[in-house]
Parts: structure tokens; C-alpha cells; sequence
């Protein structure tokens, strides 16, 4: 599921979505809301909760699946 992003991925992704990512405190709620709340609860995550910062190509492959992917490259 995506959503619009949200500023810090917008600058990012250049068709505007993210992945739909929920908060810790929104899951009881989302287990137990029918479709129509559900859906109403698919918000852009916070961006003042993520970080951003450059990574490796080599996450552009699925045949690439190492813990260092993640670890930031130069500016």
C-alpha cells in the first residue's frame, strides 16, 4: 500500500508516494477498524520521525540482501 508522500520523501520519490507505514501507537486501531477506517487511517508518516541519507545502489536488486545496505555513503 502507498500514500502520498510525505516532504522528507517527496523530495525523494518523484511520483509522490511512500510505502503506507503505521505508527506504533495507530496499530490497535488499524487491527480493529473495518475497511472504510481503515482506509481513512492510510496518512503519510510523520516526517519529523524518519531520517534520510544517501545508500548504495546495490539496494536496487533483490539478490542484494546484506545489513550494510542500509549503512549511509558519502554526502
Amino acid at each position: 500500500m502507498t500514500v502520498p508522500a510525505n516532504p522528507l520523501v517527496a523530495d525523494i520519490h518523484a511520483k509522490g508516494r511512500m510505502p503506507a507505514m503505521a505508527l506504533a501507537s495507530r496499530c490497535p486501531a488499524w487491527l480493529q477498524a473495518g475497511p472504510e477506517d481503515a482506509r481513512a487511517m492510510l496518512l503519510p508518516f510523520p516526517a519529523d520521525q524518519m531520517d534520510a541519507y544517501p545508500v548504495s545502489t546495490r539496494v536496487n536488486s533483490p539478490r542484494n540482501d546484506r545489513p550494510d545496505l542500509v549503512e549511509p555513503i558519502g554526502p
